[in-house]
C-alpha cells in the first residue's frame, strides 16, 4: 500500500519505540516543568536573531562592537564600608564620637534607639598610582593596581535588607524569580567555548552566600542560562569522569547515535524551542567530560603565578585559587564567572575595624593578583572585572549588645569598582556628602550599572529582552537607565 494510513499505536509499539516514547515523555515532562507554556524569547532585535528562538550556548551576534567579551565578578556579599575603604571623609573623622547632626530616622535600617554617634574612618588612607586614587591601608595590593581601576563612589540601591538588595544587584529586581546579570549575559551572547559552561559560579568552602543559588538563577529564562556552581572543595564537578573506561570509538559511536535520536525527536517537535535548551544541557555535560579536567587543573600553573594569587598561604589560599581558576576559565572562553564569599562576611554590625581587616587579608592579594595576571597575559583588555557588594554602611555606629563598634546597612551610597574591558582606568566617579551617607553628584543606580555592563559586552539594554506573557522582560526593567559613558575608555 503506497498511501500512508493512520496507525493505531499498540502497547507493543509504544515500548518498542522508546526513543520516541519513554525518552520523549521524560523530556517533555522536564521542559514542561521548567517553562511557562507559550513563552518565547528574543535576545535582541528581530533582524539579528531567528524568528523562532534557539535556546543554546552558541555565540550570538552583538548589537554593537563590544569592549569586553567576558566578565569576572568578585562579589563582596554583606556590604563593604565605603567610608572605610574607598571614600575618605575628613569631616566625618573630625566628628567622631559626636551626635549625628541631621534626622537620625534617615540613617539606616534600624530603630533610632540603636543608632550611635558619628564613627570616623577605621583605617588610614593614602593616594595611589599616577591617578592619585584614595584607598585604605588594608588594601595594599589592590592599591598597586589603582591606575587600572575605575572607582565608582556613587552607587545606590532601593532596599536596606540583604535579601532584597541582593536580588536587586544581581537581577535588577527586588524580589526573587528573575534572571541574574550572568544569565542575561549568556542568553544574549552565548559562549565562545561549547565544552564548558558559559556561566560559572565559584563559591566559598566556608559555605554558600546569603540567598544561595538564587544569586545565579536563570529565573524565567531557560535553565541552560543559569550559573553552574563548581564545588569549592574536592572535585569541582561531580561525575566528571565516566563510571568505567571504554574505547573512544565506542564512546563516539554512542554519542553519534544519541545525537541522531535527539535530531529525530527535535525534528518531530519543531515548535518546542525549549527542547533545544534541555538537549543542549545534556550535550554540554557530555562534552565537559573531555575538556573540564584540563581547565580546572591548577597544577599546570607556574609557582610564580601561584604565589602572585596567594595560593599556598593560609589566609589567601582559598580565594586565590578561585581567582586563578576564574582566569583559566575566561582564558578558555567562559563568558561569565562569579566568585562569592560565605554567607555575608562584610556585614560588620560589630567590630568593623577587625572585621573588614580580616576580609581584606583574605581577598586583597588574590584580587590584585588576578588583575596583574590578566594584564600580563593581554586578557584585561577583553575581561571586565567587577568588585563590590549589595549596599554600603552608615556613617554612625550601631548598637549591638552594649557596644557601638560596627555600622548598619546603607542603601543611599556605596562604592564599587571595575577594571579592564573598556573601562577608564585610574578614574574616580561620583561624590557623596561629607559623611559618605548620600550620593550628591553623578548617582549610579543598579539599572545604570547593569546597562553599562551590557554596553561594554556589546549589547543594548533595551534590545536584550525575553518575551513573556506579552511583555518584553529586561534586566534593566521598563524605565530606561543611563549608560555611564564617563567611565568608558
Amino acid at each position: 500500500m503506497n498511501d500512508r494510513q493512520p496507525m493505531r499505536t499498540t502497547r507493543r509499539d509504544f515500548f518498542a519505540r522508546t526513543s520516541d516514547g519513554l525518552f520523549g515523555a521524560a523530556l517533555t515532562h522536564l521542559f514542561c516543568r521548567d517553562f511557562f507554556a507559550g513563552s518565547s524569547a528574543l535576545a535582541g532585535e528581530s533582524d539579528l536573531h531567528d524568528a523562532v528562538p534557539q535556546f543554546n550556548l552558541k555565540p550570538k551576534p552583538v548589537h554593537h562592537t563590544p569592549s569586553a567579551t567576558s566578565v569576572i565578578q568578585l562579589f563582596m556579599n554583606g556590604g563593604p564600608s565605603q567610608m572605610d575603604l574607598f571614600d575618605p571623609k575628613p569631616v566625618l573623622n573630625r566628628m567622631d564620637g559626636q551626635a549625628y547632626p541631621g534626622n537620625v530616622e534617615e540613617i539606616g535600617n534600624q530603630s533610632t534607639a540603636n543608632i550611635g554617634v558619628m564613627m570616623g574612618g577605621q583605617y588610614k588612607f593614602a593616594r595611589h598610582g599616577e591617578c592619585g586614587m584614595w584607598m585604605a591601608d588594608v588594601l595594599p595590593h589592590t592599591a598597586q593596581m589603582a591606575d587600572d581601576i575605575c572607582l565608582i563612589n556613587s552607587m545606590w540601591t532601593d532596599h536596606p535588607n540583604h535579601d532584597n538588595a541582593l536580588y536587586k544587584i544581581h537581577s535588577g529586581r527586588l524580589f526573587m524569580g528573575y534572571p541574574t546579570l550572568g544569565a542575561w549575559t549568556v542568553y544574549g551572547l552565548g559562549s565562545e567555548n561549547q565544552d564548558l559552561p558559559a556561566y560559572v559560579v565559584l563559591t566559598d568552602p566556608l559555605g554558600m552566600p546569603k540567598n544561595g543559588t538564587r544569586n545565579w538563577t536563570a529565573g524565567f529564562l531557560p535553565p541552560i542560562y543559569q550559573g553552574t556552581r563548581f564545588r569549592p572543595t574536592g572535585s569541582p564537578i561531580l561525575n566528571l569522569k565516566p563510571q568505567y573506561e571504554q574505547p573512544s570509538a565506542v564512546t563516539e559511536s554512542a554519542r553519534g547515535l544519541l545525537s541522531r535520536l535527539d535530531e529525530i525527536h527535535r525534528g518531530e517537535r519543531p515548535h518546542y524551542s525549549e527542547l533545544d535548551a534541555r538537549i543542549e544541557s545534556y550535550s554540554l555535560a557530555a562534552r565537559m567530560q573531555l575538556s573540564a579536567g584540563e581547565a580546572l587543573d591548577l597544577s599546570r600553573e607556574r609557582s610564580h603565578t601561584l604565589s602572585m594569587y596567594g595560593v599556598g598561604e593560609n589566609e589567601t589560599d582559598s580565594f586565590g585559587r578561585r581567582c586563578l581558576l576564574a582566569r583559566r576559565l575566561v582564558e578558555r572562553g567562559v563568558r561569565f564567572v562569579q566568585i562569592f564569599l560565605e554567607e555575608q562576611p562584610w556585614d560588620s554590625h560589630v567590630d568593623l575595624a577587625s572585621n573588614h581587616r580580616g576580609i581584606c587579608q583574605r581577598t586583597d592579594k588574590p584580587v590584585a593578583g588576578l588583575l596583574r595576571d590578566l594584564k600580563q597575559r593581554g586578557l584585561l583588555d577583553s575581561t571586565l572585572v567587577i568588585w563590590g557588594g549589595e549596599f554600603g554602611r552608615t556613617p554612625t555606629s550601631q548598637k549591638s549588645g552594649d557596644i557601638y563598634t560596627g555600622r548598619d546597612h546603607n542603601m543611599q551610597a556605596f562604592s564599587t569598582w571595575m577594571a579592564g574591558g573598556g573601562i577608564k582606568g585610574g578614574a574616580t566617579y561620583g561624590t557623596t556628602d561629607d559623611f559618605g551617607h548620600k550620593v550628591v553628584e553623578n548617582p549610579v543606580s543598579v539599572h545604570d550599572f547593569h546597562a553599562t555592563i551590557l554596553h561594554l559586552l556589546g549589547m543594548h539594554h533595551q534590545k536584550l529582552f525575553f518575551k513573556r506573557s506579552g511583555l518584553h522582560e529586561r534586566l534593566t526593567g521598563f524605565e530606561p537607565p543611563t549608560v555611564i559613558t564617563d567611565i568608558l575608555s
